[in-house]
């Protein structure tokens, strides 16, 4: 069991009871919140009351969450594009469409399951579920991700991950003319308030955390843009955030471009590409640079946008 104790503040006043605890535990559905309400298992003030009841400031809340319970996560022989290989850590150019670490709906298939049949060790730190993986991309980006083989590896990649000092460049369609060729965002990134699988920007740092996206126009076609993003923090969805929050979301992003285009990508989800990856290694103190070419489907898009 998991206990968790939390106290309402001023943006928690009025909440419902079942919606602020599904933000609180992001991990869990509001249904299973709502299911905990009903076994007794959530508590206000030390008593036991509806999902709907509305919250006010000061209120205590107890959670009291069941263990998880983790599948057996197998290995598979699934193709993986290595960039690089040694005894502490890989490289690997993850395809669109691959789910990063299983997850539920998604135990199967996944770039885990491809590492586990091709590595014999890998980093325990993130647990079962997550064996090696020490940063993510999205199901539907592409590019480059470094695994860990060992925990020595693992805690040195998530220091550096800690500091910002990972080199992460990733290439992106974005819809619309951008005004200024380079540019910066800096708005914290936190859970949407509304629905929490999504992300969002927030006004404040009380319910999100520092993000910042540096981004160039490389060609600037009639309504799109073929940009670059630099990432120097690495929050959830960072880049699809910022860019749909300055007006120019990600061409194919299905949960924050609302604008149409006259124009599709031939593989769904948002055009992104994590295509540089920078790091120091672990063990030879050497700042180690990769990079990945554009998948097909990106470059014929491109093609596209340039006949426009």
């Amino acid at each position: 069991m998991s206990e968790y104790r939390f106290v309402v503040n001023e943006e928690g006043e009025d909440e419902r009871l079942d919606k602020l605890c599904a933000e609180l535990c992001p991990d869990s559905s509001r249904s299973f919140i709502q299911k905990l309400i009903k076994d007794g298992a959530v508590l206000v003030n030390e008593k036991s009351v509806k999902a709907s009841y509305s919250l006010k400031e000061g209120d205590r809340i107890f959670i009291d969450l069941p263990p998880a319970v983790i599948p057996d996560i197998e290995a598979e022989d699934i193709p993986l594009d290595i960039v690089y290989e040694d005894k502490d850590l890989l490289v690997v150019n993850k395809p669109k469409g691959m789910v990063v670490h299983p997850a539920p709906g998604h135990y199967s298939g996944t770039l885990v399951n491809a590492l586990m049949y091709h590595c014999h060790d890998l980093s325990g730190i993130n647990g079962v579920m997550r064996p090696g993986i020490v940063h993510r991309i999205d199901r539907d980006t592409s590019g480059l991700l470094v695994i860990c083989k060992n925990d020595n590896a693992h805690r040195s990649i998530a220091a550096q991950l800690k500091v910002h000092s990972i080199e992460r460049v990733y290439q992106a369609v974005c819809v619309g003319r951008l005004k200024d060729t380079d540019g910066t965002v800096d708005a914290p990134i936190g859970r949407d308030p509304n629905e929490r699988k999504r992300m969002a920007v927030h006004n404040s740092l009380l319910h999100a955390k520092e993000a910042v996206t540096h981004y160039h126009v490389i060609e600037q076609f009639e309504n799109h843009a073929y940009i670059s993003c630099r990432l120097e923090t690495g929050r959830t969805h960072q880049i699809r955030v910022h860019m749909a929050h300055i007006g120019h979301p990600l061409l194919g992003d299905e949960v924050y471009n609302h604008l149409r285009s006259n124009i599709r990508p031939e593989e769904p989800g948002q055009v992104l590409h994590a295509g540089v990856l920078g790091f120091v290694h672990p063990q030879s103190g050497e700042f180690m640079r990769f990079e990945a070419p554009l998948p097909q489907y990106f470059q014929n898009l491109l093609k596209k946008l340039k006949k426009q």
